[in-house]
C-alpha cells in the first residue's frame, strides 16, 4: 500500500493510492461494509492519526480492503486526481532520529574518522512538512543544504531487537530531505547538528508511505536528488556503513522506537556543502527526490 494524508474541509485525512488515484480510506471502507451488507464501522476501525493506523494491524488490514475496494472499476467515485488534492506530510512524526555519514561515499567526502556506531542526531516534529511546501530559510542562515534520504516508518514498538529481527518492526518508507544549515555544524566551536538539522521546516517528508511489502528490502534501492533539473546527488542504500536493519537493532539498545517514530538513514554524496565550491540553497530553487520503488518528493525553498 501507499498511504498518505491530505487536506480535505480543513482537516487531515487518511488516504492511499488506488493506482494513480487518491482514495479517503474511511468513506471506501464505509461503502465496502455497507455492499457486503455489514454495519457500518469505519470510524472505529480506521483512526484519525497516521501512527494509530501503523500500529494496529486490523486497521492496516481494513485500509488494505478500502483501497482494493475502491480500485474496482464501477467504484469511480471513491477516487480523486492525484494533482486535485492538497498532500500534508504523510505522518506528524513522535521523534525523528538522523543518522550522520552514514554512505561510504559521503563519509569520505565530509572527511574524519570511520565511525564505529552510528552518530544519531535529532530533528523536531516542527521540522516536518509536505509534498509541494515551500520551505523558508531564515534569513539569518546563510548555508542552507539538502540531503536526500531513505527514511524509515516504524510500525511496531521496537526495543532491545535483535538485527534479525529488525525489519519486522517497519511499517514502510518514505522520502526525506534532511535540510540542514551547515554554519551550525562546521563554522562553530562546538556543532550543533540537531539544531542546523532542526529548524522550520527543514525536513519535507512524503508523498506516502510505501508499505514494506511493497517496498521488499531495503538492501539496493536507488536514491536521486535534482536540484532545478540537475541531478546533484546520486546513490544507492547499499553504501550504507549502518543498514536499516543494524540501525534499528543499535537504537533499540537505548530507546524504545514506536509507531510512527522515523528514522532518516542517511545521505549519498552530493549535497552542497561539500562541493568544490560549495552550493547552498536559494530561494526559488526547486527540488525532486527519489528514492526507488519508495516514490518522487517535489518542494521548493523560499
Amino acid at each position: 500500500m501507499r498511504l498518505l494524508r491530505f487536506r480535505e474541509g480543513g482537516r487531515a485525512v487518511l488516504g492511499g493510492m488506488a493506482g494513480e488515484a487518491v482514495v479517503a480510506l474511511r468513506p471506501a471502507l464505509a461503502a465496502a461494509m455497507r455492499e457486503a451488507g455489514e454495519e457500518d464501522r469505519s470510524g472505529a476501525v480506521l483512526p484519525e492519526e497516521m501512527a494509530a493506523l501503523l500500529g494496529d494491524e486490523a486497521a492496516m488490514v481494513a485500509a488494505s480492503r478500502a483501497l482494493a475496494f475502491a480500485a474496482r472499476a464501477e467504484n469511480a467515485a471513491l477516487r480523486r486526481p492525484f494533482g486535485s488534492v492538497e498532500l500534508l506530510a504523510p505522518l506528524m512524526p513522535g521523534k525523528i532520529l538522523g543518522v550522520g555519514r552514514n554512505y561510504g561515499e559521503h563519509a569520505k567526502e565530509v572527511g574524519g574518522p570511520k565511525l564505529a556506531a552510528p552518530r544519531i542526531f535529532l530533528k523536531p516534529s516542527s521540522s516536518v512538512c509536505g509534498p509541494g511546501a515551500v520551505v523558508r530559510i531564515p534569513p539569518s542562515v546563510t548555508k542552507p543544504d539538502w540531503e536526500a534520504e531513505l527514511g524509515v516508518v516504524i510500525g511496531r514498538r521496537a526495543w532491545q531487537v535483535e538485527e534479525g529481527r529488525a525489519l519486522e518492526h517497519v511499517a514502510g518508507y518514505t522520502v526525506l530531505n534532511d535540510v540542514s544549515a551547515r554554519e551550525f555544524q562546521f563554522d562553530v566551536p562546538l556543532a550543533m547538528t540537531s539544531f542546523a538539522k532542526g529548524l522550520d521546516g527543514f525536513c519535507p517528508i512524503g508523498p506516502w508511505i510505501a508499505t514494506a511489502d511493497e517496498v521488499g528490502e531495503p538492501w539496493q534501492l536507488d536514491l536521486r536528488c535534482w536540484l532545478n533539473g540537475e541531478l546533484v546527488q546520486q546513490g544507492n542504500t547499499r553504501d550504507m556503513i549502518f543498514p536499516v536493519a543494524a540501525l534499528i537493532a543499535w537504537l533499540s539498545r537505548y530507546m524504545a522506537l514506536q509507531p510512527g517514530d522515523v528514522i532518516a538513514t542517511g545521505t549519498p554524496a552530493g549535497s552542497g556543502h561539500f562541493r568544490d565550491p560549495p552550493r547552498y540553497l536559494r530561494a526559488g530553487d526547486r527540488l525532486r527526490l527519489e528514492v526507488e520503488k519508495v516514490g518522487v518528493l517535489e518542494h521548493a525553498i523560499g
